[in-house]
């Protein structure tokens, strides 16, 4: 008795329709990914902001007496400042800023610092340099970078631009002056 099973030969139209399946498969597939990615973007981007948040409630109350050490008298420690300069087309976050009469620290603070980061907050300092000058702010701006991760490479590229490096020691936390004079704006 033969024990083997027929098969049979597919032909075209059945070739076809199997991959038509497996299109369409495909596209639900895809979808699914699509929403799926989509849910997981926003919901790492709203911890991402609360990490943010957390940092800078962190460290606000205490910048302006941690800076005294620098001969920097701060009273006030103004966190999520916005400029937004229509006018001038000039517009800026400000994750803190420290200020008295004369002088002004903007602090931009990261869970992860990067070289990258940093360069933009000298950017944002050079755009609330022109937007003081153009309203005849006279304060002189200072930047100060906190991170708590931070690369040996980051922290010596924000040193070596005139920054001030916010960085965890122990329980608290520490303020490492800039390479040299600190840069004003």
């Amino acid at each position: 008795m033969d024990t083997r099973q027929k098969t049979h030969t597919p032909n075209f139209d059945t070739v076809w329709a199997i991959l038509q399946e497996i299109a369409e498969s495909q596209k639900e597939t895809d979808r699914i990914l699509s929403e799926k990615s989509t849910e997981l973007n926003k919901k790492i981007g709203a911890l991402t902001n609360l990490f943010g948040e957390i940092d800078e409630r962190m460290l606000a109350p205490d910048l302006c007496d941690k800076f005294r050490d620098f001969e920097f008298d701060f009273p006030r420690a103004n966190p999520n400042v916005t400029i937004d300069d229509k006018t001038n087309n000039i517009s800026l976050e400000i994750d803190i800023m420290l200020e008295n009469m004369d002088k002004a620290m903007l602090v931009e603070v990261k869970t992860k610092l990067t070289s990258d980061r940093v360069a933009k907050h000298i950017e944002r300092l050079g755009k609330m340099r022109r937007h003081a000058n153009i309203w005849g702010y006279r304060q002189i701006f200072f930047g100060a970078v906190a991170g708590i991760v931070v690369t040996a490479e980051t922290r010596d590229y924000a040193l070596n631009q005139g920054l001030y490096l916010i960085e965890p020691a122990g329980d608290s936390f520490a303020i490492v002056p800039p390479v040299g004079e600190p840069k004003e704006w």
